[in-house]
């Protein structure tokens, strides 16, 4: 695939900003080239623009190539980075699924680009023939979240596979809860399929939402299109340097995942014998799904309670449902007493 064909022209012929650190890439020098305060605070200097360690250090746990990933402030950068370079405003159009994360959309509609989406089918999986029956010359990229948001489960990989292999355009595959799941990532795809592009986060994980790091792996033509196009230092010291370390010590975030799972299981288990659940979605995420019949009066019972869920009743095909972050064995354990108290409520007819 062509790459350079699918960008806009403005970007094609685009001079990316040359910062002082782009000139010189040593450490140990006089600096008097980018204007720094030459008394270290110690954040004096800028920091490295094209995050050279971290990514050595992303390239080794995740066994890709450091010329196959781009660094964003959050995965939501990257999202709006490649509307930009590829997506033509007012011409151009975007397709993905109903129900998922939302930024997609409120990105396309930011960058005055259409955005058409396919419902998910009963089981919460890609429809692929309504899908690809929505692209026409003017579609650019297709987003896919896997797992998804709000729906917690993983799409079918043949069914990805097939419409990466089948849209002559960019498809951008969203892993940012990869690690809660029994599936594997794509990454090892990535060099078979130049137009996909896979995006993972710092957020979930790895306990990091705080510091808005997410990650983009994609075909290097891709990345160098993203690297042009980005602020000079999106990326400041202080969040390249927390990253860095929580990678060197990367067993912290395999006991939380595995900690997550089971507390995952559990409070699903215990759910599940309440009366006024009514079904829990399987998840492949950090959260469950759950139905209640009058999911409203639940979620502002436990407001009142101190315990913030999120009610997704408005989203497409999860009316009465309420998202459901896991949480730790104390705060799950205050939910379940919450969800106890509005049952023992519900019998006695309070409200």
């Amino acid at each position: 695939m062509n790459i350079s064909y699918l960008l806009r022209k403005n970007i094609r012929a685009l001079i990316p900003y040359s910062s002082a650190r782009d000139e010189y890439k040593g450490h140990e020098a006089v600096f008097l080239d980018a204007n720094e305060n030459p008394f270290n605070s110690p954040l004096n200097r800028y920091p490295d623009p094209h995050q050279q360690e971290l990514k050595k250090k992303i390239s080794g746990l995740k066994g890709v190539p450091a010329e196959n990933i781009f660094l964003g402030n959050g995965s939501d950068e990257a999202i709006d980075l490649l509307i930009r370079a590829f997506c033509e405003p007012g011409e151009n159009n975007i397709l993905s699924i109903k129900p998922t994360y939302g930024m997609y959309k409120v990105s396309a509609g930011i960058n005055n680009i259409e955005f058409r989406e396919s419902l998910l089918t009963d089981e919460f999986q890609i429809n692929v023939k309504s899908l690809l029956q929505l692209k026409d010359e003017k579609s650019k990229m297709i987003f896919l979240c896997s797992p998804n948001n709000p729906t917690s489960n993983s799409l079918r990989r043949e069914d990805i596979l097939y419409i990466i292999r089948n849209f002559d355009g960019i498809v951008i595959i969203d892993e940012a809860y990869i690690d809660f799941s029994i599936g594997r990532s794509l990454l090892p795809e990535m060099p078979d399929n130049p137009n996909m592009v896979i995006l993972q986060t710092f957020s979930k994980a790895w306990g990091l939402a705080g510091i808005r790091l997410g990650m983009a792996f994609a075909h290097e033509d891709i990345i160098s299109v993203l690297d042009k196009i980005k602020y000079p230092y999106n990326i400041n010291a202080l969040t390249q340097k927390v990253a860095m370390e929580q990678i060197s010590t990367r067993e912290q975030k395999d006991s939380w995942v595995r900690k997550i799972l089971s507390e995952r299981d559990s409070l699903a288990a215990r759910l599940a014998s309440l009366t006024i659940v009514k079904n829990i979605m399987p998840s492949d995420a950090n959260f469950l799904m759950v139905r209640f019949d009058n999911a409203r009066e639940v979620f502002e019972h436990l407001r009142r309670e101190m315990i913030i869920v999120r009610d997704r009743s408005g989203v497409a095909l999860c009316e009465g449902y309420l998202r459901i972050t896991i949480g730790s064995e104390d705060e799950n354990d205050a939910l379940l007493d919450a969800l106890k108290l509005f049952t023992s409520k519900l019998n006695n007819g309070i409200k």
